[in-house]
């Protein structure tokens, strides 16, 4: 069974979550916004499954600063095959497949209205992944190339440095490039699509996230989002895909 450490990038981003207290009242009144959403599945029968999903976002934005908080957790649970207790009789067992979650932190310094610098925090804890838990924290450049209220085109890019605690108990830190590309579209006025990719690549691993949405209003505070997410590591253990894909529904709460 895995440790589950608590690593001090867990207190920067604690530290980095409070930084828009800083922030005079009035201003945190008017410049936060929220999002929250959570996703439930189980199915009986021929076949049992069960799997949560819950992520939570904070944005606080104005006229010189953008800060941007998020939280994400995964757990499922199905049925599997195998020889579990070795005497060559397989058997089915009902246990996790699936148990992770991420806090991440971004701050954003606005140059003008399309050009920032930035500094970016992520820290990840996957039972499913070659390691147990891993730590980027990157510098970079953003830059909006469409920002017209119904279109949003923008980019992050910039070097960081990853740590990761691998399941063998031994620990790797190397150089990266981080990248982010964040597109949404309103389709109609209920509808809006979302996009954005992230890739963290350095000598050790390269590590891509794709999140593709689909959000319908049923009111100014709900919305049913559909959404598929692909994960993909270059370097995984043997038998171990590189590839991990998500399928989810979700009732999405948006606050301000």
């Amino acid at each position: 069974m895995r440790h589950h450490p608590m690593p001090s990038a867990m207190a920067l981003c604690a530290v980095a979550l409070l930084l828009p207290l800083a922030v005079t009242p009035d201003a945190r009144a008017e410049g936060w916004t929220g999002t929250g959403e959570l996703g439930l599945a189980a199915t009986r029968g021929n076949a049992r499954s069960e799997s949560l999903n819950a992520k939570l976002a904070f944005l606080f934005e104005d006229a010189q600063w953008k800060h941007e908080y998020r939280a994400t957790a995964l757990r499922a649970k199905g049925e599997a095959s195998g020889d579990f207790d070795g005497d060559g009789v397989p058997e089915e067992r009902f246990e996790l497949n699936a148990n992770r979650y991420e806090l991440a932190a971004t701050s954003a310094y606005k140059m003008d209205e399309r050009r920032s610098w930035l500094a970016a925090l992520r820290y990840e804890n996957d039972d499913f992944a070659p390691f147990e838990h891993q730590t980027t924290f990157a510098l970079g450049y953003g830059h909006r190339f469409i920002d017209d209220g119904r279109t949003l085109l923008a980019t992050e890019i910039g070097p960081g440095w990853r740590r990761a605690r691998l399941v063998s108990g031994e620990t790797e830190s190397d150089l990266i490039l981080r990248g982010k590309l964040d597109f949404k579209r309103v389709l109609t006025e209920t509808t809006e699509l979302v996009n954005t990719l992230l890739v963290e690549s350095g000598d050790d691993n390269t590590f891509a996230q794709n999140d593709l949405g689909i959000a319908v209003k049923i009111n100014a505070s709900l919305a049913l989002k559909t959404a598929l997410q692909f994960r993909h590591n270059t370097e995984v253990a043997p038998g171990v895909e590189k590839t991990d894909s998500l399928l989810t529904v979700n009732l999405v709460y948006t606050f301000k």
